[in-house]
């Protein structure tokens, strides 16, 4: 089951080259079970026709005012009633300016002054346009309302010019739409969470390191972001995109992710060390290539500073989470790591199941017991430890 599994959305369509991701859009909603009605503008329609969007969503496509298909024609009123959400994708700088002021003269500017429920929307203009101080006065004014502005993000426009006001992408816009349906458990607290591996070097071009994909460490942030906390993530080497919305601070090695978190951890609140530190590195790295021998090559390794250790001995620390990835033995060795480095929860899993892969299955330790969370998709087990963060946390203010 997903986050809007069973969720009513309504997505509306102003008029620009991006309603052609719309359908993206009502694809992925009604692909995650949720149901979905759209609504367009008569600028939309010159763009993408009806006809696409009632394919993909199942049901028909709403664009006049004057309905005469609703009962009562006051379709404004009907089909914003019951909805869980109301998304616009586009949304134009001449619908922003209508939501700000509080002007309906169509049926989807009518319908988002008459709503009942959260109203989102995802600009998308020229970067001349979003720039305009006209346009940013609109936004702030929308925030103000307690509307969610997704974006936009930079990037090509159709007119040829680069900067900020492209929409959103499908998925992004459906990752926002689930992060509303989030309750706020960490509403105001500071999260510092380390993700991905580290890679030791030996020379210019080897080193050690392992085979996390930091999936995991970002499903975490990503949830611990949608339940309302200001979130930071210092990320060993992946090939995954951040969350948006967080800082992510880029390192290499155990000794790089010891010092960012160090330099950060008097900020946070909460710290959560999902990622997988290689324990020893090279005593010296070489400055040149090493040229491959006969012969047996010998390495001394030293041990790396212990990251989440020294976050939980200090004076004050966060309230601390570690993760442990064992091959065997994983309750006993899980349980004794937590007891050994003195914090409150630990979260364990075999790394021969969870490494690379899309799902996991963890066991929460802490000084209730033990707590497991059936396999599933790692933001679903991600939300799971971020709710019992958020209790345990509570309990010891």
């Amino acid at each position: 089951m997903t986050d809007i599994q069973g969720k009513r959305i309504l997505l509306g369509l102003s008029g620009g080259i991006a309603a052609y991701k719309a359908a993206e859009v009502t694809r992925l909603l009604v692909q995650a079970g949720a149901e979905v009605r759209v609504v367009m503008s008569e600028a939309a329609c010159r763009f993408v026709t009806p006809v696409t969007l009632q394919a993909l969503s199942g049901n028909p496509v709403h664009t006049d005012l004057w309905d005469a298909s609703i009962p009562n024609n006051m379709a404004h009123i009907e089909l914003s009633r019951g909805c869980d959400a109301i998304v616009i994708a586009p949304a134009s700088a001449d619908f922003l300016a209508k939501l700000a002021q509080g002007l309906c003269d169509d049926l989807l500017s009518t319908l988002c002054l008459a709503r009942e429920c959260p109203l989102l929307v995802a600009p998308a203009m020229n970067v001349q346009m979003w720039a305009n101080p006209a346009t940013q006065r609109n936004a702030d004014r929308l925030r103000a309302d307690g509307i969610a502005i997704l974006g936009p993000a930079s990037g090509d426009q159709a007119c040829g010019e680069v900067g900020m006001g492209r929409m959103l992408e499908a998925e992004e816009i459906v990752e926002e739409i689930e992060a509303c349906f989030q309750p706020k458990l960490l509403a105001g607290k500071r999260v510092l969470i380390t993700a991905g591996p580290t890679f030791e070097a030996i020379d210019t071009v080897r080193g050690i390191g392992n085979t996390s994909s930091g999936k995991m460490g970002y499903a975490v942030a990503r949830a611990a972001r949608d339940a309302g906390a200001v979130v930071t993530l210092v990320s060993g080497p992946t090939a995954l995109a951040a969350p948006r919305g967080i800082e992510r601070v880029d390192v290499l090695s155990a000794l790089e992710m010891y010092d960012a978190v160090m330099r950060r951890v008097a900020k946070a609140d909460v710290f959560i060390g999902v990622a997988a530190v290689a324990d020893y590195r090279p005593r010296e790295a070489k400055s040149h290539k090493l040229k491959k021998g006969t012969g047996a090559v010998t390495l001394e390794l030293l041990p790396n500073p212990d990251i989440l250790g020294s976050v939980a001995a200090r004076r004050r620390p966060p309230f601390c989470v570690g993760f442990a990835a064992e091959t065997e033995n994983l309750d006993a060795y899980a349980d004794a790591k937590r007891k050994r480095k003195k914090v409150p929860l630990l979260a364990a899993n075999l790394a021969q199941h969870a490494f690379g892969a899309d799902d996991n299955q963890l066991i929460l330790f802490d000084d209730q017991g033990r707590h497991e969370l059936a396999r599933a998709p790692k933001i679903a087990l991600a939300r799971q430890l971020v709710a019992h963060i958020a209790r345990l946390s509570a309990k010891l203010r």
